[in-house]
C-alpha cells in the first residue's frame, strides 16, 4: 500500500532554511516576502506548507489565497480568501480594533465585514484611482495591526494566475511591511511566465525592496528522490526502479508521486518490491501519468471529475448535481468520494460541499479530454445553471457567469456575455479593480463588433454604456487618459443622438485628475453639456466649475479659467449650495496657484477654508490648505504657512491617498526644512514615500536635503529615482518634468557635479517651448535656466534671464525648492556683472531670511554674498567690486572685512546643522581671502568680528531687538555681548559707542 506522497517532505532544506530565516525576521518586527519559482509539480506549494506547519507550531496565524487559471474569479480573489479566513476566527470587537477606519473600505468588496461589524460610516467619497490606494492602505493597515498581536504568515498561491489588480496590492503591500510582523510566501511558476503576463512586471518592482527575496525550486536529486520514493512506499524499492523512476522524472515530487501512485494501483510496484523480472513501463510525462490514473477510474467518477474540470479548480457539489441530473444523488456522492480517494480532490476546508482538485494539472488533463464543441456546450449548461443557483445575487457573481457564457459564446450567442461582463466591469469598478473593468468592457465591445481603437460614436445605446465604463476604468488607470475621453466622446455622441441629456451630462462631470500642462480633450465636451443644461442650474455650476479648472491647469488659460469660476460661484451663491461653493473655491485657489496670483490664491483658500468648517469635503479643504500655505511661505510667514501645512496631516489621513499624503508631507516637511529643523524634515519625506514612492516633491526634497547634509549616495539615489519618474510621465511640459529643471542646478551649486546638466537643459528647452505651459511650469523651466547660467559662468544668459526674473512672480517659485528669490536674482545679477544690484539683492534676502528664521537659506545667502565680495572674476565686470563701484584700497578692505564677518555667519549656521558641503566651502573661501588678501584685520581693545559687526549696528541706532533679528541671536545674547563691548572700550551708553566706532574707523562718517 502507497502512502500519501504528496505530504512527504524531502530534499528541500535549502529553501526551508531561507522560509524560516526570513520567518524569524518576521517574528521580531522585519517584515519579508519570499517568493517560491519553479516549473508545476515542484513542490512550491508544498514547501509553503511545510513552512506553515513549522510557524503554526509556534503561534503564528496562516493565511492562504489561492489564484485560478479562468477569468471568472473576482477581482482580488487570493486576497478575499486570506481576509474572509481571518474574518471568520475573529469576534466583532477584536475585529472592529483591527480593521480601525478601514473597516468601510474593506468592506466593499468583502461585504461579510458588514454582517459581523455593522453600522459602518463611509469614507468619503473619492475618485476610483484615489479611492483604490485608500482601499489597499486599509487592507494593509488591518494585517499590520493583527500581526502586532499575532505573527502572520500569508501564502499568495499560482501567482502567474494572479489578476493584475491583486499584484498591485502586494507591490503596495510590500513597500509598508518592512517594520511588522508579517511574512508573505509568494508562490508561481516561471514557465508560464510571458511578456504580456502583468507578474514580470509587478517582480521587477518587488525586486527592488530590500525585503525581498527569491528561492528558485529545481528537481529533486537522486538521493532525495530515492527517500522520497522509498518513504512514499514504506519499503526498498530495486536500484533499477528508482533509477528509471529519476530519469524519467528528473526529480519532480509531483511527477514521481503520480508515478508511484500509478505503479502501485497497476499492481507492478508489487512485482518490482517482490524481485519479480518485469520491464519498467513509465509514462513519458506527467499529463500521461495522470491520464493513465484518470483511466483506471470509474466512468461515473471520470464523468463526474470532467464536468468538475470544466467548472474550475474549486467547484459546488450542487452545480455538479444540477449539471449531472441523470445521476441519482447517492451515485454522484460515491463518484465523489471515489476522487477523493484517489488523491485528485480534496474537500475545501471550512466549506461544506465545496472541492478542489489537489493540482491544477490534474483538472487541466481532465478538462482536455474534452471535445470543444462538448466543452463549449457545458459552459453554457454551467452559466445557465449558475443563473438558477444564485438567483437575486446574481451580480456579485457577474464574473464567474461571464466567463462560462465567454466560453460558450460559439453556442450561445453574445448576448449573456455582453450583459454579464458589463456586469462584471461594473463590480470591478466598485471594488477598484480597474485592470478587470478594462478586460472586461473590451471583451464585450469586442464581441459586439464595435472597433476598440476607433473613434465613431457608439452605434447603440448598449455600446455607449460600455465605452462609458471602458473610459471611467482607464481614467482610474491615469496613463490612458486621452483615449479614455476619445472613448467618453463617443458614448457622449450616441447619448446626445439619443436625446439622453442627463447621461451625457454625467460624462462631462466626470472628474478627470488634472495634469498641468496636458490636454486631455475634456474641456470639449463640457463646453458642449452646457449648451444642453440651463445656464443657471446646479448642473451648469458643477460644469462650470470643472470647465475652469480644465482651462487654467490643463491649456492654461487663465482669463478663461475666472470667467467659467466666476459663473460657478454667482450659481452657488444663487442657489445657496455651499458645497457647490466650497468645490469651486478649491478649483480656484489650485488654478490661482499654477498661476502664481498669489494674493488671489491666499483669498480663495482662505475662504474655502471657512466654508470647509461647515461642509464635509475634506479633499477640497486639503487643497485649499495647499494653496494658503505656498503664498505664506514665499511671502516669508513660516508660522502661519506652517499651521495650514499641519491642518492638511489629518485630512491626509482621512483620504487615505497617495497624492494628498504626498501634499500633506510635502508641506510639513518643506516647512521643517526652511527652518533647519532637517531630522524632522526627512521623517515627514519618509512618511510620504512610505505612501507615495513616485511623488517628483517628495523625493526632490529628499535628494536635497541629503545633498545639504553631505550624504552623496543617498542623494544621488533619490535623485536617480526623480529621475525615473521623470522618463515615465506624459511628455510635454508637465510638473515631474519641470522639477528636473529645477532640482539639477541645485544639486550642482551643492556638489559641484554636473553629471545631469543635459537633462535639466533639454527639460528647460521642452517646457520653455511649450504654449500649454502652466505660469509655475515655466517658471521653473526660467529658474533652471538660470541657475545653470550662474554655475557656468554664461554672463549673457545670466543677463537675459537676470532682465526676465527681476520683477517677475517667477523668482518667486525657487522658494518652494528652498532657494530665496533674494538669492538667485543676487547670483544673476553678480554673473551679469550688475555688482551693485547683486549687493542689493543679498542684503534683502539677509534682511528676509533674517527675519522669517531661514537659517539654511540665511547660511548660504552669506555664502554667496560673501564670494561675490572676494572673487570678482566671477563676475562679468571684475572691476566693479565694490557695491559702491569704487575699485580702491579702502573699497577693497571693506569688502573683505563684510566678507569675513559674512562668512563667519556662513560658518556659524553650516556647521551647526551639519551642512558638510557649505561648511567644506566656508572654509575653503575663508582660507582663500587670507592667502589673497593677508590675515583678518585685529580690532583695538581686543574686539572680536562678532563684537565689532554688533557695535557697528549699536552706532547705526538698531535697538536690540532688531541687532537679534539682524543677526538671528536672541535678545539676550545681544544684551549680553553689548555689556562686554562696553567693558572692553569703556562705555556707558549708546553715544559712548558711536564715537568709539567713528574714532577708530569702524564707521563711515555722516
Amino acid at each position: 500500500m502507497v502512502s500519501q506522497p504528496g505530504q512527504i517532505f524531502i530534499g528541500r532544506q535549502r529553501e526551508l532554511e531561507t522560509l524560516t530565516a526570513a520567518l524569524e525576521d518576521a517574528l521580531e518586527g522585519r517584515g519579508r516576502l519570499v517568493m517560491l519559482v519553479g516549473e508545476p509539480g515542484i513542490g512550491k506549494t508544498r514547501t509553503a506548507q511545510e513552512l506553515a506547519s513549522r510557524a503554526q507550531d509556534r503561534g503564528v496565524r496562516i493565511l492562504w489565497g489561492w489564484c485560478y487559471e479562468q477569468r471568472g474569479a473576482p477581482a482580488y480573489w487570493p486576497w478575499l480568501q486570506a481576509l474572509r479566513s481571518y474574518i471568520q476566527q475573529s469576534d466583532p470587537d477584536s475585529l472592529r480594533l483591527m480593521m480601525g477606519l478601514g473597516a468601510a473600505d474593506i468592506a466593499e468588496i468583502v461585504p461579510e465585514i458588514n454582517l459581523i461589524v455593522p453600522d459602518l460610516t463611509p469614507p468619503p467619497t473619492l475618485e476610483p484611482e484615489e479611492a483604490r490606494f485608500r482601499l489597499f492602505d486599509s487592507i494593509v493597515a488591518f494585517l499590520k495591526r493583527a500581526a502586532q498581536s499575532e505573527p502572520l504568515v500569508l501564502v499568495l498561491d499560482d501567482l502567474h494566475w494572479a489578476d493584475k489588480p491583486s499584484l498591485l496590492l502586494l507591490e503596495f503591500m510590500i513597500r509598508q511591511i518592512a517594520d511588522s510582523r508579517i511574512l508573505v510566501v509568494g508562490c508561481y511558476r516561471d514557465t508560464e511566465l510571458t511578456r504580456q503576463h502583468p507578474l514580470p512586471d509587478t517582480l521587477a518592482q518587488l525586486s527592488r525592496e530590500p525585503i525581498f527575496k527569491r528561492e528558485s525550486l529545481r528537481g529533486l536529486s537522486h538521493d532525495d528522490s530515492d527517500r522520497f520514493i522509498k518513504e512514499s512506499t514504506g519499503t526498498s524499492p530495486p536500484q533499477e526502479l528508482l533509477d528509471t523512476v529519476y530519469d524519467h522524472t528528473e526529480g519532480n515530487p509531483f511527477f514521481t508521486a503520480e508515478v508511484i501512485r500509478l505503479l502501485a494501483e497497476e499492481g507492478e510496484l508489487d512485482v518490482h518490491l517482490a524481485g519479480l523480472p518485469q520491464a519498467i513501463r513509465i509514462p513519458d510525462g506527467v499529463r500521461e501519468v495522470i491520464g493513465q490514473r484518470l483511466n483506471r477510474l470509474s466512468s461515473h467518477c471520470n464523468q463526474a471529475m470532467t464536468i468538475a474540470s470544466v467548472i474550475g479548480r474549486e467547484f459546488a457539489f450542487a452545480l455538479l448535481r444540477r449539471l449531472d441530473e441523470e445521476s441519482p444523488e447517492d451515485r454522484l456522492l460515491e463518484a465523489v468520494d471515489e476522487a477523493v480517494a484517489a488523491r485528485l480532490i480534496e474537500e475545501v476546508p471550512g466549506e461544506i460541499d465545496h472541492y478542489r482538485f489537489n493540482h491544477a494539472l490534474i483538472q487541466q488533463s481532465l478538462s482536455d479530454e474534452m471535445t470543444t464543441s462538448r466543452r463549449v456546450r457545458l459552459h453554457a449548461r454551467i452559466g445557465e445553471a449558475l443563473e438558477e443557483l444564485y438567483g437575486e445575487n446574481i451580480e456579485e457573481h457577474a464574473s464567474e457567469l461571464a466567463y462560462h457564457f465567454t466560453e460558450a459564446e460559439a453556442a450561445n450567442g453574445p448576448e449573456k456575455m455582453v450583459r454579464y461582463s458589463m456586469l462584471a466591469g461594473e463590480r470591478a469598478l466598485a471594488a477598484y479593480a480597474h485592470e478587470d473593468a478594462v478586460f472586461h468592457f473590451q471583451r464585450a465591445l469586442a464581441a459586439k463588433g464595435v472597433a476598440l481603437d476607433g473613434s465613431a460614436p457608439a452605434p447603440d445605446r448598449i455600446a455607449a454604456d460600455l465605452l462609458l465604463g471602458l473610459g471611467r476604468a482607464q481614467i482610474a488607470m491615469l496613463p490612458t487618459t486621452r483615449e479614455a475621453v476619445t472613448n467618453f466622446t463617443r458614448a457622449f455622441e450616441q447619448y446626445v443622438s439619443a436625446g439622453d441629456v442627463e447621461r451625457a451630462v454625467v460624462i462631462a462631470e466626470y472628474p478627470l485628475p488634472p495634469i498641468p500642462g496636458y490636454v486631455t480633450g475634456i474641456g470639449q465636451l463640457i463646453k458642449r453639456a452646457l449648451a444642453l443644461v440651463p445656464p443657471d442650474s446646479l448642473q451648469a455650476g458643477r460644469l462650470q466649475a470643472s470647465y475652469s479648472r480644465v482651462k487654467g491647469l490643463e491649456e492654461g488659460d487663465y482669463e478663461a479659467a475666472c470667467q467659467a469660476y466666476d459663473v460657478a460661484l454667482a450659481i452657488a451663491r444663487q442657489n445657496s449650495d455651499a458645497s457647490l461653493e466650497l468645490q469651486t473655491l478649491s478649483f480656484a485657489c489650485d488654478v490661482d496657484g499654477f498661476h502664481m496670483r498669489w494674493p488671489k490664491a491666499l483669498e480663495n483658500g482662505l475662504r474655502a477654508v471657512e466654508l470647509a468648517s461647515r461642509i464635509d469635503n475634506p479633499r477640497a479643504e486639503l487643497l485649499a490648505h495647499v494653496w494658503c500655505f505656498v503664498p505664506l511661505a514665499i511671502g516669508g510667514n513660516l508660522k502661519e504657512a506652517a499651521s495650514h501645512s499641519a491642518a492638511m496631516l489629518p485630512l491626509a489621513a482621512r483620504l487615505r491617498h497617495h497624492y494628498y499624503w504626498a501634499r500633506a508631507y510635502f508641506a510639513a516637511s518643506l516647512a521643517s526644512s526652511l527652518a533647519g529643523d532637517f531630522n524632522t524634515a526627512r521623517e515627514y519625506c519618509d512618511r510620504g514615500l512610505a505612501t507615495a514612492p513616485k511623488d517628483s516633491r517628495l523625493l526632490y526634497a529628499r535628494a536635497l536635503l541629503e545633498y545639504e547634509l553631505g550624504n552623496y549616495d543617498e542623494g544621488d539615489a533619490y535623485l536617480e529615482r526623480c529621475l525615473e519618474v521623470a522618463s515615465q510621465s506624459s511628455p510635454g511640459p508637465n510638473l515631474e518634468r519641470s522639477i528636473l529643471a529645477v532640482i539639477i542646478p541645485m544639486v550642482i551649486r551643492i556638489t559641484g557635479i554636473s553629471e545631469h546638466a543635459g537633462i535639466a537643459e533639454e527639460s528647460n528647452r521642452v517646457i520653455l517651448a511649450s504654449s500649454t505651459s502652466t505660469p509655475v511650469v515655466t517658471a521653473f523651466g526660467r529658474i533652471g535656466s538660470s541657475l545653470l547660467s550662474t554655475y557656468r559662468r554664461d554672463f549673457d544668459t545670466a543677463a537675459i534671464q537676470y532682465t526676465a526674473l527681476a520683477g517677475s512672480r517667477d523668482v518667486e517659485l525657487s522658494w518652494i525648492f528652498g532657494f530665496p528669490a533674494g538669492r538667485l536674482l543676487g547670483l544673476l545679477a553678480q554673473a551679469a556683472g550688475q555688482v551693485d544690484e547683486a549687493a542689493a539683492h543679498f542684503e534683502d534676502c539677509l534682511i528676509f531670511c533674517r527675519k522669517g528664521g531661514f537659517k539654511p537659506a540665511l547660511a548660504w545667502t552669506c555664502y554667496d554674498y560673501a564670494d561675490a565680495l572676494l572673487n570678482p572674476s566671477t563676475s562679468a565686470a571684475p572691476s566693479r567690486l565694490s557695491a559702491s563701484g569704487r575699485s580702491t584700497a579702502q573699497a577693497k578692505e571693506k569688502s573683505r572685512i563684510k566678507a569675513m564677518f559674512l562668512l563667519d555667519e556662513a560658518l556659524t549656521i553650516s556647521s551647526g546643522l551639519s551642512m558638510r558641503p557649505l561648511t567644506d566651502r566656508v572654509v575653503a573661501l575663508q582660507e582663500l581671502a587670507a592667502a589673497q588678501l593677508g590675515p583678518s584685520p585685529t580690532y583695538p581693545d581686543g574686539l572680536t568680528n562678532r563684537e565689532v559687526e554688533i557695535l557697528r549696528l549699536v552706532a547705526s541706532g538698531s535697538s536690540n531687538r532688531e541687532i537679534g533679528v539682524e543677526l538671528v541671536l536672541s535678545t539676550r545674547t545681544v544684551e549680553r555681548h553689548i555689556t562686554n563691548i562696553y567693558g572692553k572700550i569703556g562705555a556707558r551708553r549708546r553715544a559712548d559707542a558711536t564715537s568709539y566706532a567713528l574714532g577708530h574707523g569702524l564707521l563711515d562718517q555722516k
